[in-house]
């Protein structure tokens, strides 16, 4: 997995969520995170931290599962 490979994943989906991503790679959240940083440093990604997702502010939700990232162009 490349960062190019998560653009391209971006790209088709738009949205996906941490988990989503780490899911479709089949590897951690942890080694999802810088390549999106770089993606975000770039201003390609926008973070959502938890505003898209679960929204009851219980914080018993996987941060992983409502940290959600979206592909601006």
């Amino acid at each position: 997995m490349t960062p190019i490979e998560i653009r391209k994943y971006l790209q088709e989906r738009k949205l996906a969520t941490l988990y989503d991503i780490a899911l479709h790679f089949r590897t951690t959240t942890e080694a999802i995170v810088p390549m999106l940083d770089l993606w975000v440093k770039k201003g390609k990604v926008k973070k959502h931290s938890g505003g898209l997702g679960c929204n009851k502010g219980c914080c018993k939700c996987d941060p992983a599962t409502i940290e959600t990232y979206e592909w601006l162009s």
